[in-house]
């Protein structure tokens, strides 16, 4: 799987669960590979400063295959706390399989000189000096590129502009950053959501999993196989983060005069969004349109819609509209984006990302919230979407839309979600919703919800 990421751009969220299958791993193994998996990228960047301590060579000399091999040893011996000569015996077992003998030699001498040390103490070797070099410190600390830290810092106010403020290398300086920077290295408990009609929370819970706190639909998994529960299995409920589920409620909780009988979402693949919005809409006596660029993704989303509501699937680009302008009375634009609000559960993205790669992402959902205003009737809501914080394709793009038009209101998000503590953004007005895996235990999604006006 390592890999399959780092030298094929495989996704280990979409891959793993295939490859658990297709080798027959269930219970404590799959759990330990999922762990191996995982932990090794979270960490990527720190057990490499660690390896390249403790090689005779630079880290980006060492051959592809015994890079990973010593990535998962650094892993077990740093971030698992396995007993060294269990990690070190495996190690240089599997560096045998994928390189030979010789190579396996230089794998025992590196991973024998990591367990010299626990990772506390190899961080304060490796990384730079918290007092000189704040961001660099944190960016080791957590295994995060520099630009991620400084974004998430500017994100929760503790930075502007790209400058930290002067007191950012004292004790609790960057405080928020730095809870932000450490939930993405935990692992997120699977959650669950009924689609509204079909299944419910009661039910889940009868099937072994947990109420959640907010969302009336959703449930946690701890541990297991979300297949395994029998809503999932029959397409009645589907994995789908709190916080997603909430930005769909928020949607649908908005108040319009008038008509309620056509919804939108002009972003759908996967699906798991269109699918609880189509169990609401049903609610409300609507239909809804799903509409993703990607055919492919498409055709998830109508997988994921089979026997919800009414909802017509159709393959069409957001930003070149399918669809009469002012048609919709609720338009959904969960737009594509950094991922940056999802790094526990995809946490090979942060080394896929740069920030270059937000000028083209930034342009393209200034498009899709542009098109989404222009589909919503007058009076009708538009719910703009993104898990991330970046300011750049959070706020950035909404003043960046607004400042064209007047016919377009800024909705007030978290009073409509206001069952959920400490989700209002600085700008613009406060009236923004922005979660955070440190204070809400979710994915870092991004809600602005705007009304059209007449």
């Amino acid at each position: 799987m390592l890999s399959a990421v780092t030298s094929r751009g495989a996704y280990a969220n979409l891959s793993l669960a295939a490859a658990l299958r297709d080798r027959g791993l269930r219970g404590p193994d799959a759990a330990l590979a999922t762990e191996l998996v995982y932990g090794t990228l979270r960490s990527r960047s720190c057990y490499d400063a660690v390896i390249g301590t403790c090689a005779d060579r630079e880290v980006a000399r060492i051959d592809p295959p015994l890079l990973e091999v010593l990535r998962l040893g650094a892993h077990q011996l740093l971030g698992m706390h396995v007993a060294p000569h269990a990690a070190v015996a495996t190690s240089v077992d599997l560096a045998v399989d994928v390189a030979g003998r010789r190579p396996s030699g230089f794998v025992n001498a590196v991973l024998r000189r990591v367990a010299l040390h626990d990772q506390e103490s190899w961080i304060a070797v490796v990384a730079p000096d918290r007092s000189a070099d704040p961001v660099g410190h944190l960016a080791l600390r957590y295994s995060h590129p520099r630009w991620i830290v400084v974004a998430l810092a500017e994100a929760l106010g503790e930075a502007g502009n790209g400058m930290l403020p002067r007191d950012a290398s004292q004790p609790g300086g960057l405080a928020q950053t730095e809870a932000a920077l450490a939930a993405d290295q935990n692992r997120p408990a699977v959650t669950l959501a009924a689609v509204p009609g079909r299944s419910d929370v009661a039910e889940l819970v009868a099937d072994g999993a947990d109420v959640a706190r907010w969302s009336p639909f959703a449930a946690y998994l701890d541990h297991g196989d979300p297949g395994a529960i029998s809503a999932v299995a029959e397409g009645r409920a589907g994995v789908q983060d709190e916080a997603s589920q909430l930005a769909v409620l928020a949607l649908a909780r908005a108040e319009i005069s008038g008509q309620d009988r056509a919804w939108l979402d002009m972003c759908a693949g996967p699906g798991g969004k269109a699918r609880l919005l189509a169990g609401l809409a049903a609610e409300h006596g609507a239909v809804v349109a799903a509409a993703d660029v990607h055919e492919h993704r498409a055709g998830l989303a109508a997988k994921a819609l089979a026997g919800v509501g009414h909802a017509r699937v159709l393959t069409a680009d957001g930003t070149v509209p399918a669809w009469r302008p002012a048609a919709f009375d609720r338009v959904l634009a969960d737009v594509p984006c950094s991922g940056l609000g999802s790094l526990r559960r995809r946490p090979e993205a942060r080394w896929r990302r740069d920030a270059h790669d937000l000028e083209s992402l930034t342009g393209l959902q200034v498009s899709l919230l542009t098109s989404a205003v222009g589909a919503a009737r007058p009076g009708g809501v538009v719910a703009y979407v993104t898990c991330s914080p970046h300011l750049a394709e959070t706020t950035g793009v909404l003043d960046a839309v607004l400042a064209d038009r007047r016919d377009v209101a800024v909705l007030d998000a978290p009073e409509l979600l206001a069952e959920v503590p400490a989700l209002r953004c600085r700008e613009p007005n406060g009236r923004c919703a922005q979660f955070w895996p440190h204070r809400h235990g979710t994915d870092a999604i991004f809600i602005a919800l705007l009304r059209r006006l007449g």
